[in-house]
Order: C-alpha cells, then structure tokens, then sequence
C-alpha cells in the first residue's frame, strides 16, 4: 500500500533494499498508519495523496528554482554555485514547510464554510448575515494545458498579469474578492456594475495580444454571506459552475441574474438549460453582450 501511495503521489519506488528512503518516508507511512486506524478508506488516503502530489510537484518545481537563482552569478565556478545553492536551499527551504502548512489550514477552513452554509442553504435554512448580491468569476482559458507547455513562471505572470488587470479596471461598487489561481472573484450589490466590469474585463484580456489567453466569465445573482472579505452561498458555487460552461471571450449569466438587469442594458442571447453540479433543477442560461457589439452569428448561438 505504501507503494501505491508513492505512486499516487507521483513519485518512484525504489528498488528492493536501495537505500534512499529518510526519515521522512517512515513519518509520512507513521501519518498513513493513523489515518488508517482512525477510520479513512484506503481510497481516500489514496485520493488525498493524488491531489497533494499534482499541486507540490509544481510548487517543488517553482521553489527549486528560487535559490538556483539566487545562486547564479557571472562567472561562478561549479563549485562555487553548488556551494551557493546548498547556503540558499539551507536558508529557504525551511520556510516552506510551516508556510504550505498555513496555506493548507486556510483552506481547509475556508472549505469547511463552504460546506456548512451549502449545508444549510440545501435545508432551506436562512444564512444570518445574508444579503443581495452578484459574484462574478473569469478565468483565463486553457491555463491547465498550459502547465504542460510553459514553465511555472510563466504561468505564475499570467496569473499576476489577469490579477493586474483586474486592478485597474476593477471600480466601485464593484470588488475584486481574491485571486484563485488562473481566476479572479468579483462582487457587487448592483447586477449592473458587475456585468460591467466582467466585459471590460473580457475586452482588455482580448487586446493583450495573442500571447495572452483568452477569458471566460459566469456570473450568477442570490443571497449570500460574507465572512473574512470572502463571499459564501448559492451566487458563489453557481457563478463558478457558469464560468466553467462559459465559452472563450464570453461572459454567460444564469436566469436570476438576467431577471435582475434591465433589458435594454445589454444584448442578451439565450444560452440554453443546463444541468449545474450541486444545483437541484436545470438552470437557464444568457449570453451577455456589449449593446454596441455586433449580434451573435448562428453558429455562436448553439
């Protein structure tokens, strides 16, 4: 079993009596031994460690190359840059474990609220606190292919350059709530202003050029809650689950929020019904549109 967790996590089984396995590898199968005894399947254990081992091999990777950078100078013999990696993975590497550490906490917690107002949305309980709003989610568009063909910090610019522009473009009574990874997370109490801001969004992704990917955004309208400068409730899981559906350059709403904007304040088109994740009943779905843009061609309507 500890082979398979090895290979779940995407690393190599040594051979039989190879002498490469540290006290790390005799902690971590101590961890699997206790969660075994507290009652977590195999599967699980398995599915956990499928996850972590996607997400830190490209944290591993961008944290490699910090102090190789730190260590490259002009000139330097090879002696000297393996003397000067080894002082900087001495210095940095340390950090990492209690900062992952902190980073997984978080979200655990931020999860596990997710999870209880879901909870008690579906019971058809009232969520203290709750209030109108429009969440908004656009993300850039082939980002996982992506991580295939171009190094980790090139993808790390994208991301910070989708963030920037969220920035500048970004005015109230709009928010930007986070950045999640290839994703920005907006809000608002006025349906218009986020529709706003999401195709401005849209348009100045299109005029980075073609070396930037293009955006997709879904925004979706509903009481939610705020806890810690982040949202919860119904608008925040639907609006991700649009903005997953939503094709490139495009920014697709469910019927609520459609209801909630005039008419003749954008070029709507209807987007069909679709069956969304965590919701019980088909939802309606508009393309939204500049009004000055050009009308959509039949073979952008299907």
């Amino acid at each position: 079993f500890l082979e398979a967790v090895r290979r779940a996590s995407g690393l190599s089984n040594p051979e039989p009596k190879e002498p490469i396995l540290t006290d790390l590898d005799l902690d971590a199968a101590q961890m699997i031994s206790t969660a075994r005894q507290a009652g977590v399947s195999d599967a699980e254990i398995l599915e956990i460690n499928r996850v972590l081992g996607r997400a830190l091999s490209q944290v591993a990777e961008s944290a490699r190359r910090i102090p190789l950078a730190r260590a490259l100078e002009p000139g330097i013999s090879e002696h000297e840059l393996a003397s000067s990696y080894a002082q900087s993975v001495e210095h940095l590497y340390p950090l990492l474990q209690p900062l992952l550490a902190n980073a997984l906490s978080l979200h655990l917690r931020q999860g596990a609220q997710t999870e209880v107002i879901s909870a008690l949305e579906r019971s058809g309980g009232e969520l203290p606190g709750a209030r109108e709003v429009t969440i908004c989610f656009a993300d850039l568009v082939g980002f996982t292919r992506l991580g295939e063909e171009v190094a980790p910090e090139e993808l790390g610019a994208l991301a910070g350059a989708l963030e920037s522009l969220a920035l500048e473009l970004v005015q109230p009574p709009v928010k930007l709530v986070k950045t999640i990874g290839d994703a920005v997370m907006l809000c608002s109490g006025e349906p218009q202003a986020a529709l706003d801001a999401a195709l401005d969004l849209l348009d100045a992704a299109d005029g980075q050029g073609e070396q930037f990917p293009q955006l997709r955004a879904g925004a979706a309208h509903g009481r939610a809650v705020t806890r810690a400068g982040d949202w919860f409730g119904r608008p925040v899981n639907l609006a991700s689950r649009v903005t997953q559906i939503a094709r490139p350059g495009s920014l697709l709403i469910e019927r609520e929020l459609r209801e909630a904007v005039a008419d003749d304040a954008y070029r709507f088109s209807y987007a069909g019904e679709r069956r969304i994740r965590g919701v019980r009943e088909p939802v309606r779905m508009f393309r939204v549109r500049h009004l000055g843009d050009e009308p959509l061609s039949e073979h952008e309507l299907e």
